[in-house]
């Protein structure tokens, strides 16, 4: 899944990037309340992490624009402050829910599963032909068997899925999965994409994952997953003195 973080402490930052990523979760992390609206409303995250006392804009104008731009996803608001008030009118404004710091990040990693399972639309299970992958519990199977994929690999599988149909260019696929910067050298999505293919039992050129060449990498949309229709031969009637004409429909 893919979370967003708005923090303005750095380690607190770091510390909460590492226990998402552990359940296998897309983390972005953002310093400042405009980078947080911005971040927003060009991701649509499946799910933010938000700090009240935020830089530029406070927390409180964050949660309202966030909700000018998507009422549904799920906001989860972190706050040092202890007064009744503030948690009434983060809750009025739109959050999900609410921890006072300090905080266990084994309950708040709980808690943003919760708030994730409650998201039906959020897709948490997206099908491509035999392939089923389950977002949340960080699962693939191929004709009903397991496909032990590792983080990255479940990051790029997830994302190309995400955008079925859609070509995804090897530079969007080192921003989204990686985090990454486009680099001239370094060849990490085509060698990810081969790890899947094999994982997938799917060679080159591929049925699940397709290479568009020149462009990048695309999961064809279920018409193109189809097997093309069989002609059906309709046998005519006989005409007096002619044999059987078979016509194609």
């Amino acid at each position: 899944m893919r979370l967003l973080v708005a923090e303005d402490d750095k380690a607190l930052g770091m510390f909460l990037t590492r226990g998402l990523e552990a359940d296998g979760h897309r983390v972005r992390v953002v310093g400042d309340g405009a980078a947080a609206v911005e971040a927003f409303r060009l991701e649509l995250p499946d799910l933010t992490v938000l700090e009240l006392n935020l830089p530029v804009k406070d927390g409180e104008q964050v949660l309202s624009e966030l909700r000018s731009i998507d009422a549904d996803l799920p906001v989860l608001v972190l706050t040092g402050r202890q007064e009744v008030e503030t948690r009434v009118r983060c809750l009025d404004l739109g959050a999900d829910d609410l921890m006072v710091k300090p905080f266990s990040l084994h309950e708040m990693r709980a808690r943003c599963r919760a708030l994730l399972r409650r998201k039906r639309e959020a897709r948490l299970q997206l099908r491509a032909g035999d392939l089923e992958v389950d977002r949340l519990n960080h699962t693939a199977r191929r004709g009903g068997q397991p496909v032990v994929l590792t983080n990255k690999e479940f990051a790029l599988l997830e994302h190309l899925m995400l955008n079925r149909g859609q070509c995804i260019s090897r530079v969007d696929l080192l921003d989204a999965v990686w985090n990454l910067e486009p680099a001239q050298t370094t060849n990490i999505v085509d060698v990810y994409v081969n790890y899947l293919r094999r994982k997938l039992n799917d060679p080159p050129p591929g049925v699940l994952i397709r290479t568009v060449r020149g462009q990048g990498y695309v999961v064809p949309s279920d018409a193109e997953l189809a097997p093309p229709a069989v002609p059906v031969l309709a046998v005519l009637p006989a005409r007096p003195g002619a044999g059987a004409v078979a016509d194609v429909q």
